[in-house]
């Protein structure tokens, strides 16, 4: 079924969106596990639309935290060199206009830019990171403040997520949320597709063939 959304900008996550970093992410987070004594299939289902340093906070001492964080965060970008980018992300990325899109995500800045970089996709005008924001998903502060930066209403945007932590910050900003991938299956995204493939831009219509039952 092909769904039809206005929107004056798009603001998509990053890692299972624009980037693959599956792989990356769990060789990271592994090794860090490892390093700390923690399992990391324990570890492993928690990173995910979570801000690094809010995952250590729920798993390492007060007076360890900072050097934890440091570590994950380098691992992190050592294994950035991996990443692909999604299927559709570059095609999508090519219709947009630069002010109508942004990238809105649970990563630091530079590994955000890593990751993009390796996958070859294009660096946004508008990029919030972890770094920009005083909470993370599900908070929504991260795409309000995308939303700003673009000159528009949040609710006018339409965001691209595949995590719970991460459509439910979309929901909470009043944006349409689309979700991208299996991961966003049982979720309350108003849509879910495939990938980016099945997504278009069109003059400030976003169309897409959506996956939802």
């Amino acid at each position: 079924m092909t769904r039809t959304i206005a929107a004056r900008a798009l603001l998509f996550d990053a890692d299972g969106v624009l980037v693959d970093s599956d792989a990356s992410v769990a060789s990271a987070w592994t090794r860090w596990a490892r390093r700390w004594d923690l399992d990391p299939a324990t570890v492993l289902p928690m990173v995910h639309g979570r801000r690094s340093a809010d995952t250590v906070t729920l798993l390492i001492a007060p007076v360890d935290r900072e050097r934890a964080l440091a570590e994950i965060n380098r691992f992190e970008v050592e294994d950035a060199v991996g990443v692909t980018p999604c299927p559709g992300a570059a095609a999508l990325l090519d219709q947009l206009p630069t002010n109508a899109w942004a990238v809105v995500t649970s990563g630091t800045r530079q590994l955000a830019v890593a990751r993009l970089a390796a996958a070859g996709l294009p660096a946004p005008a508008v990029l919030v990171t972890a770094d920009d924001v005083p909470r993370g998903k599900p908070d929504p502060a991260g795409y309000l403040l995308a939303a700003e930066s673009l000159g528009v209403d949040a609710t006018d945007c339409v965001v691209f997520e595949d995590s719970p932590a991460g459509i439910a910050a979309g929901i909470a900003a009043g944006a349409v949320v689309i979700g991208v991938s299996e991961r966003a299956r049982d979720s309350d995204a108003a849509v879910v597709v495939e990938d980016l493939s099945d997504v278009r831009w069109d003059s400030g219509v976003i169309r897409c063939c959506s996956n939802s039952p």
